[in-house]
Order: structure tokens, then C-alpha cells, then sequence
């Protein structure tokens, strides 16, 4: 006699399902990092490590890959192989990168090696109430002290490889290529799954709107730029640059929002509806305002280090800051 499969059959083939949903998300996230090397290769064109030359107590040092150290000037920091943030958090500039990370306290006029996130990897930086949480490929990291020094969290937040983070208030998101969606209503305390298979190819800082927090902006590598209007549960294209790594928008009216992609760099005035071409400093892959929106920076990778530019006129014009 056949026997009819019975209903208990389905919530595994559903789960099969999910299953393959999260491994192509998987899959789809590991060819868009792939893709981004191979762009960053052919607009760099592989170079080299830069040393620079500089008066003795400029010199910044950070760990390599290899465990061994790397120099960067005080005007050009050591990040490693990729730049993935430039973010101001206060009065400081990070940027980020592979290996290392850097911070400024005078708008990129000098940097200093910030040790606790010697490779970190950091991708996306969001300020809660009361702290400053970083993703990276290791995790994710925390401070407590406006960003002078950061600590792993290794407990309910412990995500490994967070490639995207934003944060308003009490509300924090994170994103990661083996967890998808995570959001935290105690500034990043405690973490719960919105959805599992969205936010696998996100990368950068998720914008999350301080009125409507519910209201979030990512980059996502695989596509554009995506939105969600319910907290992360769903989500739409919102468009801008192919294979988008990094956006940002101005504080003071965040219907101006700046991404950068593989394809370039796009910029709008009305909160996304439309899209123009951005004018950004040769090989940008990172951009981030200041707290009061009158300060745009930028930056790209120079051999493994770090170049920075500003602009007082929302990117119209630029200038290094150093």
C-alpha cells in the first residue's frame, strides 16, 4: 500500500526551501564581495603598498594581514587592501579598511591608528543613545567612550561578519552575509532576527531615518540601493548606483542622499524618487557627512592607504583635507 505523505511532511520541505533561499542570499553576497575586489583591482589597478616618508612622530603603524606592520603618514593612514567607511562620529573621522583602521580629530588634517580595531574589517559605523557599534568581518565591536576604544562583543550581539550597521537612538540594525537581518531596540544590547534572508549583500551604514525609525536606506553589493518603511521585515529597490557599497545622507535633510556602486557614484535631492550622476574624487569608495550636514567627505584607497577629501557644497567641489 502507498502511504500518502502526511502534513507533517511540510514544514521541512519548507524549511529546505528557506534553506536555499539563504544559501543563494549566501552565494549572491560572496560573488558581489568577489566583484568588488575585482572592480577595486582594475580601478587601482593592484598597487602597491605606499610608504611614505615622514618626520619622525608622523608615523602611524598598523597590523598587516601577515601580523607584521605597515606605515601610513599622518596624512595618508594605513587601512589595507580595501577603504569600505569614512564616517564622523562627534568630532571624529574614522575610516576603515581591510586591515586597519584610522581616526582624525581635525577634519583629516592628521590620523592615528585606532589599535582596538586593528583587523576589525571595519564596513559600517552607527551611534546609538550611548555608544558607537562598528561591523566588520570578525563581528562586531562596541565603545563606550565616544569611540576612543572599541571591545568585541562576544555575547547576545556576538554576529560574526557584519557587513552593514545603523542605528538611531535605541534602534540598531545589522547585517550579515550568514544571519541576514538583526535589529535591537536597547542601542545594540541585544539583537533579534527581522529576516533572515534580507541584508545578506548589505554593506556600509544602513541609514535609519531619526524620525521614523522604522524607515531604513542600505547599499546592497548584488543591486542598488534597497529601503524598507517596516523596520527591515520588507523591502523595495530605492535605486542609485549598481553594486552599491556606501551612502549617506546629509542630517539636516536626508531627502540628499549620496551612494557609491561599482558604477560609479549617484546623488538625489528628493529622498531617492530621482537619481543623478555624483562628481566624486578619483576611485571613491566611501562617503560620509559630518554631524551638522555642511561637511561631505570621501575617500579612496591610495596603494593601501588611506586619501581623504571634503566638500563644503554637497559635492559640487572637492579638496584633500590634508
Amino acid at each position: 500500500m502507498t502511504s500518502t505523505p502526511s502534513r507533517k511532511t511540510r514544514p521541512s520541505a519548507r524549511a529546505t526551501k528557506a534553506e536555499r533561499r539563504r544559501a543563494q542570499a549566501a552565494e549572491r553576497a560572496a560573488e558581489a564581495r568577489r566583484a568588488e575586489q575585482r572592480s577595486r583591482r582594475l580601478r587601482w589597478g593592484g598597487a602597491a603598498l605606499a610608504v611614505a616618508a615622514v618626520a619622525a612622530g608622523g608615523i602611524v603603524l598598523a597590523a598587516r594581514d601577515d601580523g607584521g606592520t605597515s606605515t601610513g603618514s599622518a596624512t595618508e593612514p594605513f587601512v589595507g587592501g580595501d577603504l569600505h567607511t569614512v564616517s564622523v562620529v562627534g568630532s571624529r573621522l574614522f575610516v576603515g579598511g581591510h586591515a586597519a583602521a584610522a581616526v582624525s580629530q581635525n577634519g583629516g588634517s592628521t590620523w592615528q591608528d585606532v589599535p582596538s580595531l586593528r583587523g576589525a574589517d571595519p564596513m559600517g559605523w552607527a551611534s546609538t543613545s550611548d555608544a558607537v557599534l562598528v561591523g566588520g568581518h570578525p563581528g562586531l565591536y562596541r565603545s563606550t567612550d565616544g569611540g576612543a576604544t572599541f571591545a568585541k562583543v562576544t555575547d547576545a550581539g556576538g554576529v560574526s561578519d557584519v557587513h552593514a550597521i545603523g542605528a538611531t537612538g535605541e534602534t540598531a540594525y545589522m547585517a550579515s552575509p550568514q544571519s541576514g537581518l538583526l535589529a535591537s531596540a536597547d542601542g545594540g544590547r541585544t539583537w533579534k532576527t527581522v529576516n533572515a534572508d534580507a541584508g545578506r549583500s548589505f554593506m556600509g551604514t544602513i541609514l535609519v531615518d531619526p524620525k521614523d525609525p522604522q524607515r531604513l536606506i542600505a547599499p546592497d553589493m548584488s543591486s542598488t540601493l534597497q529601503t524598507s518603511s517596516d523596520g527591515g521585515k520588507t523591502w523595495k529597490s530605492l535605486g542609485g548606483p549598481t553594486g552599491a557599497m556606501a551612502a549617506a545622507w546629509n542630517p539636516k535633510d536626508i531627502n540628499r542622499i549620496i551612494a557609491v556602486g561599482m558604477d560609479g557614484a549617484r546623488q538625489s535631492t528628493d529622498g531617492g524618487k530621482t537619481w543623478k550622476q555624483a562628481d566624486l574624487p578619483m576611485g571613491t569608495s566611501a562617503v560620509g557627512y559630518d554631524a551638522t550636514g555642511s561637511t561631505l567627505y570621501a575617500g579612496a584607497l591610495d596603494g593601501q592607504n588611506a586619501r581623504t577629501y571634503r566638500s563644503a557644497d554637497g559635492g559640487t567641489t572637492w579638496k584633500a583635507t590634508s
